[in-house]
């Protein structure tokens, strides 16, 4: 098994490495749990910790104290990105739930196009000339929609762009890589002031404050899947305006 494998590797180097691996494991379990949030039911979560453990494993590795960075901070980044290319691997989001995002998202540029502002959500539902209801399921369907697909970075051959070998490597920053890196966040930044008053809440609440849908839910007054719809729909909002990014 991948994982028991590392695990030997790691304890070879034990003499010299100092993180307890058992004691971050919890870690884990928190960002496997909130990527679940956003990951339709046919993600296993056991699948995404397995991947993480190796990702905290190699974390373990290769930490150096002396760069000035927390662990934890160090380990998180490794951890996201092994699950994220697990869940690359697996194609994780329904070809249907594709063609939902990219119709949300033509109808929202459309509507904001024509309105001069973001279109609130019956609007959007009648662009499509779909009930509110059916709607809302199609947000549901897009659980798992992200700012920016893997599938931006291929062609309709599906080559590989040269975009995905900017980001494939983590260490091969060049100073036009960090001025492009800067503008996007200013953009993203832009963007997310522009969204409608509730869905800045959602996105401050699960990106800034850490809270789960559930606890969100709670504090909108809301169902925890309603709020997985909102966070869907502020995400095709964001997509839409960073077009040039995305």
């Amino acid at each position: 098994m991948a994982v028991a494998n590392k695990w030997q590797a790691y304890q070879q180097h034990s003499q010299r490495e100092t993180i307890d691996i058992n004691q971050h494991a919890p870690l884990v379990k928190k960002l496997a749990s909130m990527m679940m949030a956003r990951l339709p039911a046919s993600v296993d979560i056991n699948d995404l910790i397995q991947v993480g453990t190796i990702g905290l494993i190699e974390a373990a590795r290769q930490f150096d104290s002396a760069q000035g960075v927390l662990f934890e901070t160090f380990a998180s980044q490794r951890i996201r990105g092994a699950m994220l290319d697990e869940l690359r691997r697996e194609d994780w989001l329904p070809r249907q739930a594709r063609r939902n995002v990219r119709q949300i998202e033509s109808a929202i540029h459309q509507l904001e196009q024509q309105l001069g502002r973001s279109p609130a959500e019956g609007e959007i539902a009648d662009s499509l000339s779909l009930p509110l209801s059916d709607y809302q399921a199609m947000l549901a369907e897009c659980k798992g929609l992200t700012l920016v697909h893997f599938e931006d970075f291929h062609d309709d051959e599906g080559n590989g762009s040269n975009q995905i070998a900017n980001i494939v490597d983590g260490d091969a920053a060049t100073p036009l890589d960090n001025l492009a890196e800067d503008h996007f966040r200013s953009a993203l930044i832009d963007a997310i002031k522009l969204l409608p008053e509730r869905d800045q809440l959602v996105m401050s609440l699960y990106y800034e404050q850490d809270l789960n849908l559930k606890e969100i839910g709670a504090v909108l007054g809301v169902s925890e899947s309603r709020v997985s719809q909102l966070h869907s729909q502020a995400i095709a909002r964001l997509r839409t305006r960073l077009r040039d990014w995305t």
